[in-house]
């Protein structure tokens, strides 16, 4: 008999209404944290409305960065790994049709929850 493995798979998108700071890169500050929660459930939501739902295992947002080290920003770049559940027999997880879903499901890659998303920053890999 074999077994189901759960595999991971990476999401990366960014916060356009959300202005980058160095609490952000602590990982033990309140500020990450907090954000933190409010992303996993936004991601964990909007995971589960996807046609991959019932294998989905859970998103856990991993790092808040802005593209020059140490810098400010108007813009938050978010990191996520996510976790399916991977039946010996299915087929792998279509990452295409999970890019269209998920645009589909944020008005084109621009709204989630409360955040702004830049709709060219959408990447599951």
């Amino acid at each position: 008999t074999s077994s189901t493995a759960l595999e991971n798979f990476t999401v990366n998108f960014t916060i356009t209404n959300f202005p980058y700071n160095s609490d952000l890169k602590n990982p033990d500050s309140a500020k990450f944290k907090s954000t933190q929660c409010v992303m996993n459930t936004l991601l964990n939501r909007l995971m589960k409305e996807s046609t991959s739902g019932p294998d989905f295992h859970g998103c856990e947002m991993t790092a808040f960065r802005y593209n020059s080290p140490g810098s400010q920003g108007d813009k938050t770049w978010v990191d996520a790994v996510c976790t399916y559940r991977k039946e010996p027999s299915t087929p792998p997880l279509d990452r295409v049709d999970l890019y269209h879903q998920v645009s589909n499901k944020t008005r084109g890659i621009t709204q989630l929850g409360p955040y702004g998303l830049d709709k060219d920053s959408l990447y599951i890999n």
